[in-house]
């Protein structure tokens, strides 16, 4: 199967339809022993300082692991996507646009995927197949989410890398579900977290710092049982269709789409304090105003950019803010 570059979550049913094997370069560039090294390039080639890192690091990997196709979102993820597709075209990739429509519309993301389809030299029955025999490898991504919340059994880390994984499924479908269907077994049998941690929520694109975040978390007493966008990486709402599939999708429309969802699960999973990641430089980062005002558990709001692990100053917030809900728990329930 010939690469494909995807810059964030697209329809890959029809790109595996297509006969192409898609690449999330956002997971290229942060599973790298090096991944400066690829905004090295990025800003040698004249990207400039202020630009998000991940703009930068997906210019780097495509540039540096020979990957010459690349569908790029332009509309329901990142502004910045337009220019990276015309750079990436003056550097002699085939670089191609992909827009989620405005707003969640069914007839309207049918008419999306039908002329992807046609672009990708395929049909939408065929990707409808290929959905089908993709449910099984989601419902083992969202049963290993049930076992995080619910069950206890599963670390917050391995929930994020799971999830986040369904985006292009590790390039290899069948691989990910085998192994991730042997993982549950053993997760079935492991004890349950101690009852007494801190449950904590993320929302917000994937941090740069995931690595190191999500063990620092359990490190101090808490654990996180939601993660907002990888699940829905996951299509935790499928539908009977793939335009209803990616219609009720929420990442790419807009921030009233994803309270709805943020909400429901917040409450659902008993969440006692939500970490909102931001991305430098990017639009998303002024939706936390509204995040904020919505959201009823305390909400501690992180920020970064190429740093691709924990300073002091964050780990600090992070430990003042855990340390802000202990004491809330505790005097609620001296009450």
């Amino acid at each position: 199967m010939k690469k494909i570059g995807i810059t964030t979550t697209v329809p890959v049913e029809v790109l595996l339809a297509a006969g192409y094997q898609p690449i999330d370069l956002n997971n290229v560039l942060v599973s790298a022993p090096d991944p400066t090294r690829f905004i090295t390039i990025a800003e040698r080639a004249g990207f400039p300082l202020n630009c998000c890192a991940w703009i930068k690091g997906i210019y780097g990997v495509c540039l540096d692991s020979g990957i010459d196709d690349v569908l790029c979102v332009t509309s329901g993820d990142c502004s910045n996507t337009i220019m990276l597709m015309e750079v990436l075209k003056l550097k002699g990739k085939t670089a191609m646009p992909f827009a989620y429509p405005e707003r969640p519309d069914k007839a309207q993301m049918q008419k999306t995927l039908e002329k992807l389809s046609s672009a990708l030299g395929t049909t939408l029955k065929a990707a409808e197949k290929i959905r089908q025999e993709l449910q099984s490898a989601r419902a083992f991504a969202l049963k290993l989410d049930k076992y995080t919340w619910k069950d206890n059994k599963v670390s917050g880390w391995e929930n994020h890398i799971w999830l986040i994984s369904t985006s292009d499924f590790n390039g290899d479908y069948h691989q990910y579900q085998q192994e991730l269907q042997s993982l549950l077994d053993d997760y079935e049998k492991r004890q349950p977290y101690p009852a007494k941690e801190i449950r904590v929520g993320y929302i917000g694109v994937p941090s740069v710092f995931a690595k190191e975040l999500y063990p620092y978390i359990e490190k101090h007493g808490a654990r996180v049982v939601y993660n907002e966008v990888q699940r829905q990486f996951a299509m935790p709402d499928a539908g009977a269709s793939l335009a209803e599939q990616y219609t009720n999708y929420t990442y790419p429309y807009s921030i009233n789409e994803r309270l709805a969802d943020i909400k429901t699960e917040l409450e659902k999973r008993r969440i006692d304090g939500v970490i909102h990641y931001v991305q430098a430089f990017c639009h998303r980062g002024i939706g936390d105003i509204v995040m904020r005002s919505a959201i009823d558990p305390p909400v501690l709001t992180l920020e970064g950019n190429a740093d691709f692990f924990l300073n002091g100053h964050v780990k600090t917030r992070i430990e003042a803010f855990l340390d802000m809900i202990e004491r809330k728990i505790f005097f609620k329930g001296v009450k």
